[in-house]
């Protein structure tokens, strides 16, 4: 054989051998030593702070582990506990830190105790809407600061969800001024609660399966959750006569998912990316829901003559919003870490508010 045949042959070996290799495929062998070795198939627990299956907030974790066992063929599979099945629903982020668990999905806001600046990616009093929050953690420095205040937890924290603008909650007594607030008792969790406090109520912690008792047995006397859809599914209706709005205290409520990062690390990468994809379809489809399930459920409310549906009166409202900046103040000097976060926070908020204001507010006041 010539030098140049030589040649020649080696090219076309090396082009055969790049294009099976580009076809994701081997080289056939009648050696059994050759036969491609099983992928590993990995089993993940998921905790929630949510009711199983409960409308929008518990449905999300169930879709994201629909959409991972069918995206991975298989090879990365979820199994959803909602709060207190395996762990109670304030123990979450404990759980999937000490890697007693793989996931969870659950509110930032519940972790104030360990992070005080953990509020800050659930909810803001007088803050971001959904659309605003998710443009500051996916296309701002929101998801990368989110991720630098839980990683000394071993925890990698997704957008989860949003549910949008919450309702005011749902109240025993009416509410004509701020002195109505004074000593009432109300389960309202993170920032929200802090403003509560600062202008004389008694914000109490409970997860969603304990409201309904609560608020109709009167060991509160009001309760915020979420919205129409599900406030209707907890029956809070049947406990309370007073509906208020607007949600002051969480304007774009963000929920989140949670993961275990030597799990994580673990996975290779194509099913990491399919968590990624998957968290973030999560996240749009739970606002969708909302908003689709939200509307019909106010009518039906508004319509019922048993419930009188109110917006908070202007003193309240105001009230409310000067104590939410003394409280940001208070928590910004606290604590370094929230003081950076919410440095961010509040360059993107004033940014973007002055947008909508020129765009969606002005288009919503003359659709």
């Amino acid at each position: 054989m010539t030098s140049f045949s030589r040649i020649v042959t080696r090219i076309a070996l090396a082009v055969m051998i790049l294009l099976v290799s580009a076809c994701g495929g081997q080289p056939q062998s009648t050696s059994d030593d050759t036969a491609p070795v099983a992928q590993q198939t990995y089993k993940w627990k998921l905790v929630t702070s949510w009711p199983k299956n409960f409308p929008g907030l518990g449905r999300g974790p169930e879709v994201f582990a629909e959409m991972v066992q069918r995206m991975s063929n298989g090879r990365l599979q979820v199994k959803v506990y909602g709060a207190g099945e395996l762990v109670p629903g304030f123990e979450v982020f404990d759980a999937v830190s000490q890697g007693t668990v793989q996931m969870g999905h659950a509110g930032s806001y519940y972790w104030k105790g360990k992070m005080p600046a953990a509020p800050i990616f659930s909810a803001i009093p007088f803050g971001m809407n959904s659309t605003e929050m998710n443009a500051w953690l996916h296309y701002g420095d929101g998801l990368k600061l989110w991720r630098e205040l839980y990683q000394p937890f071993g925890v990698i924290p997704f957008a989860g969800g949003n549910t949008g603008v919450q309702m005011a909650g749902w109240f025993k007594k009416r509410i004509d001024t701020v002195d109505d607030l004074q000593g009432l008792k109300m389960r309202i969790p993170g920032l929200g609660g802090e403003v509560l406090e600062k202008v004389g109520g008694l914000p109490v912690a409970l997860t969603g399966g304990e409201i309904f008792t609560a608020l109709q047995t009167g060991a509160i006397d009001a309760t915020e959750w979420v919205g129409p859809y599900n406030d209707v599914a907890f029956g809070l209706d049947k406990a309370a006569q007073y509906y208020y709005y607007s949600g002051w205290h969480e304007p774009a409520t963000q929920l989140e998912f949670i993961v275990n990062e030597e799990a994580y690390n673990s996975l290779p990468d194509d099913l990491k990316a399919i968590v990624e994809v998957a968290t973030r379809a999560v996240n749009q489809d739970m606002h969708n829901e909302y908003t689709a399930r939200n509307f019909t459920a106010m009518q039906k409310l508004i319509d019922n003559p048993q419930i009188e549906v109110l917006p908070l009166p202007d003193d309240v409202m105001a009230a409310l919003r000067v104590a939410t900046e003394e409280v940001l103040a208070e928590e910004s000097a606290a604590d370094p870490m929230f003081a950076k976060i919410y440095k961010s926070y509040m360059k993107f908020y004033t940014g973007v508010k002055e947008y909508h204001r020129l765009s969606e507010q002005e288009y919503f006041k003359n659709r």
